[in-house]
């Protein structure tokens, strides 16, 4: 805990140590001023989870709050700081799951061990275009499909290091250089790292290209790196009373240790509709596989987002992974429901893999008033062949949401 003050407190001489810099520019008129107009903020989630396989586990369950308090002072000459303290525990004594640390191995994993830590405390510099941003922060890059903050498990993934921005009309271009990965399993498997994220994309106006590079490696005195490089273009029109949306994208990935160097391919499409308040999308995915021995990866991905809910594919198969994939959802009262089917194959089948399994997502959030929200989802995942070692998997959350 003593590094974490330490960085907050370093935010905060730093920020008052450049404070006398283009004063013109001033929102605030002292280091006090841009304290006492800050803002603070409380996000409370509140969620039940039940996980059911086919397997000797068995079922887990999980009743958990998470509170996150975060605290960002006024700009002040561009400058400001933000410090974010999170907490995620186990309430009501419902806590029969394997939490991935060690608690209750006998039990189905739900990735929301107990924790408490500094989820963000960094400071900020904007003028005219340009942002930076130095010390723990979330990063969320594009759709989310290489680098995100897995919003979803209660404890969130931040990074350690340094951001930058520049944003002009149509054109922006990001670059971050990472040393610390903060993920999801509380501090017992965070990650030391030297990481660099390049990201530049223009909004063409019916759409926007977006080139990337993310070269990836752990700090670990071991030969390693997982360099990726790509192009994605995602975009939509209006045809009479139509929305058209498309995506496209692809990417190249070599990853190499001081024994192994395999590469594999990464291949996107996606089309949909909204039309009469639905909206229809079928997709194609392919995390494609070097000759059976490995598949491509994402780890820094926000992963619940992308290969079904019931989160089979958080790590891929050396036989690579094929999505093909089909959702419609729409408006419901108030609120929003969708339905998803996903069908898994291997990119390179082998004697006992090819069929990957099937899945069916489905959901419904309903916002109350601007400060809440009450979802319920339910993931149906099927398994394929026995060689992939996967099983038949059903997970129900249903949650409640507060921000003030």
């Amino acid at each position: 805990m003593n590094k974490k003050i330490a960085m907050s407190a370093l935010s905060c001489a730093v920020l008052m140590a450049m404070g006398t810099a283009h004063a013109e520019d001033a929102k605030v008129n002292s280091i006090a001023d841009a304290f006492t107009q800050g803002s603070a903020k409380v996000d409370l989630n509140f969620r039940y989870e039940n996980v059911a396989q086919d397997n000797a586990l068995k079922d887990a369950d999980a009743l958990t709050l998470r509170t996150r308090l975060t605290f960002a002072t006024a700009d002040y000459y561009g400058l400001s700081a933000l410090v974010e303290f999170e907490d995620s525990r186990n309430v009501f004594g419902v806590d029969d799951y394997n939490d991935t640390l060690g608690k209750n191995p006998e039990y189905s994993v739900i990735a929301d061990p107990n924790t408490t830590e500094l989820d963000q405390a960094f400071l900020q510099y904007k003028r005219q275009g340009f942002k930076a941003k130095l010390g723990r922060q979330v990063i969320a890059l594009g759709n989310q499909r290489f680098v995100g903050h897995v919003g979803w498990r209660q404890d969130r993934q931040t990074f350690d290091g340094i951001t930058m921005q520049y944003a002009v009309d149509a054109f922006q271009v990001d670059y971050g250089y990472i040393t610390k990965r903060n993920r999801i399993f509380a501090e017992a498997k965070d990650v030391r790292a030297k990481d660099h994220m390049f990201n530049a994309s223009y909004n063409l106006g019916f759409g926007k290209v977006t080139g990337y590079g993310y070269l990836l490696e752990v700090d670990n005195d071991v030969k390693n790196g997982l360099d990726t490089y790509g192009v994605n273009f995602t975009g939509s029109t209006k045809l009479a009373d139509t929305k058209v949306m498309y995506k496209a994208e692809y990417a190249k990935q070599e990853s190499t240790t001081a024994t192994t160097k395999y590469d594999a391919d990464y291949l996107a499409l996606e089309a949909g509709v909204g039309l009469a308040g639905f909206t229809i999308k079928g997709g194609y995915e392919k995390l494609g596989s070097d000759n059976g021995q490995y598949g491509f990866s994402t780890p820094l991905a926000t992963l619940h987002k992308f290969n079904g809910w019931a989160d089979q594919f958080l790590g891929t198969p050396n036989e690579g992974l094929v999505d093909l994939y089909a959702s419609v959802g729409g408006k419901l009262m108030d609120g929003k429901w969708a339905l998803a089917y996903h069908k898994f194959d291997a990119d390179k089948s082998s004697a006992t893999v090819d069929d990957l399994g099937s899945e069916i997502d489905v959901s419904f959030t309903l916002p109350i008033q601007k400060n809440y929200l009450l979802g319920i989802k339910y993931a149906a995942y099927s398994a394929g062949d026995a060689g992939a070692g996967k099983v038949d998997t059903d997970k129900v959350w249903v949650w409640a949401n507060a921000k003030f």
